[in-house]
């Protein structure tokens, strides 16, 4: 019978957030929840932890993560033409655990990089955590749900782990820690990402307006509703092609008057 895998490191991976209101540069929330859990797997465990962050060392908002309990940041050189998930992948292939937020805070940012770091890697991702444990060489996830329930799944190691907004864990801002903390940049190879070229920045104009078909039931049902886990209708396509699926979500846009084509 094997032994369960024993955890030696744990990698959380950081970003820069915005502020929502003046648009500053600051540490993501998201991470720092992340990483607060991350110390406290590494405590428990006696893991070493590595806090990696994917951009420019000298960003300013990277001293926050040191306030936050960050002993040291190695910063792996990517620019905006780069396959960050590539250039993370590589780093942290070596590691048993690795924690991210769920999104980060730039803007409307896709939260693509969880998923993609963990297609690179070939490893099992968990999202939208907010307890996290290992157990017997698997990591136990607590996932937050809509309506205030939660799931309970687990995952063998090594893993990625995509931690959720609320998780539990309140990061604490100490400027002892800023001052004794060092962000140093590391070696890392750099991968060209062929999909930017196909991309345009720009900031945005309007908001995006969320589709939302209109509501037909009684005002009872719908207290009901937000009650219950019960249903709304709909319909559950797990086979065919991806023709077939689009055309089941272009049916529903058009039969709800979402779309006028």
């Amino acid at each position: 019978m094997n032994a369960p895998r024993q955890v030696k490191r744990i990698a959380v991976l950081v970003s820069i957030g915005r502020h929502p209101v003046s648009g500053a540069p600051r540490y993501s929330r998201n991470d720092a929840a992340a990483l607060e859990l991350a110390r406290g797997l590494a405590a428990r465990h006696g893991a070493q932890l590595a806090v990696l962050h994917a951009g420019d060392a000298a960003d300013p908002a990277l001293a926050d993560y040191l306030a936050l309990g960050a002993g040291e940041i190695e910063v792996l050189a990517c620019g905006a033409g780069d396959d960050a998930a590539r250039v993370l992948a590589a780093h942290v292939k070596h590691c048993d655990l690795v924690l991210t937020g769920t999104r980060a805070e730039g803007a409307y940012d896709t939260g693509m990089l969880p998923y993609r770091l963990a297609a690179v890697l070939g490893r099992p991702l968990v999202g939208a955590a907010v307890d996290i444990d290992i157990e017997g060489g698997r990591v136990a996830v607590r996932q937050f749900l809509p309506k205030g329930l939660r799931r309970r799944v687990d995952a063998a190691l090594p893993a990625v782990v995509a931690v959720h907004p609320l998780a539990n864990a309140q990061p604490r801002y100490a400027y002892a820690r800023l001052r004794d903390g060092t962000v140093r940049t590391a070696p890392a190879a750099r991968y060209a990402d062929h999909d930017a070229a196909a991309w345009t920045l720009g900031a945005a104009e309007r908001k995006p307006v969320r589709l939302a078909a209109a509501e037909k039931r009684s005002g009872h049902a719908r207290m009901l509703s937000a009650t219950t886990t019960e249903s709304r209708g709909g319909n559950v396509v797990n086979g065919g092609t991806s023709v077939e699926k689009a055309q089941v979500i272009l049916a529903y846009l058009r039969e709800h008057q979402l779309i006028d084509y």
